[in-house]
C-alpha cells in the first residue's frame, strides 16, 4: 500500500485542531471571560478570544479538508473494492459537512455578538438583562452550538480511527472478499 504522510497529515492535524480549539474555546475560553471583571469587559474578552481563534480554525479546516480529498483520492480503488469503505467514507463526509455548516453558522452567530463590542454578558454564551435582544438571542444560541461542533468533529476523530482500522492488510483482504 502507498504512503500517503502529507495527506494523511493534513487531514489528521487540521481535525485534531478543529476539534481540540472549539472544545477549549467551549471549556476555557467562554467560562474564563467571566473573569474579566466587568459584563462589559467580559463580551471583549469573548470576542477577542475567538476573533483570534477563527483564522486558525480556518486554516486547520482548510487543512483537513485537503487531506479529505487526498486520503480519498489515494483510497479510491479501496472505497471502490472493500466492503464497508465507502459507507465509512459517506459517513465521514456526512458528518464534514455537518460540522462545516455548524461552524459557519456559528461563526455568522459570533459575528452579530463582535459587531455589539463590548457586549455585556455573564460569560461569552450568557447575555445580560442589559445585552440587547438580537446579542442575546445569537449568544444564547452560541450557548447551545458552542458543544455541537467539538461533537460532532470529535465523532469524526472516532470515525477516522475506525477508517484506519479498515486499513489493515487483515482487513483489507476480509473486506475485498466479501465484496466479491
Amino acid at each position: 500500500m502507498a504512503r500517503n504522510t502529507l495527506s494523511r497529515s493534513l487531514h489528521d492535524v487540521g481535525l485534531a485542531a478543529w476539534f481540540g480549539g472549539t472544545l477549549a474555546n467551549a471549556v476555557a475560553l467562554n467560562p474564563a471571560s467571566a473573569e474579566a471583571g466587568s459584563a462589559g469587559r467580559t463580551g471583549a474578552v469573548a470576542n477577542e478570544g475567538w476573533n483570534r481563534w477563527t483564522p486558525v480554525n480556518a486554516v486547520a479546516i482548510g487543512a483537513h479538508l485537503v487531506g479529505s480529498v487526498g486520503q480519498l483520492r489515494a483510497h479510491r480503488r479501496r472505497v471502490a473494492q472493500q466492503q464497508g469503505v465507502a459507507g465509512m467514507s459517506v459517513a465521514k463526509t456526512v458528518l464534514t459537512a455537518a460540522a462545516l455548516g455548524v461552524t459557519a453558522y456559528s461563526r455568522l452567530l459570533g459575528q452579530t455578538v463582535n459587531q455589539g463590542g463590548a457586549v455585556p454578558s455573564k460569560k461569552a454564551t450568557k447575555p445580560t438583562r442589559r445585552t440587547k435582544a438580537e446579542i442575546a438571542a445569537a449568544q444564547e444560541q452560541l450557548d447551545r452550538l458552542q458543544w455541537v461542533v467539538p461533537a460532532i468533529t470529535g465523532a469524526l476523530v472516532a470515525l477516522s480511527s475506525y477508517a484506519g482500522e479498515q486499513q489493515r492488510p487483515s482487513e483489507v483482504a476480509r473486506g475485498v472478499a466479501q465484496r466479491a
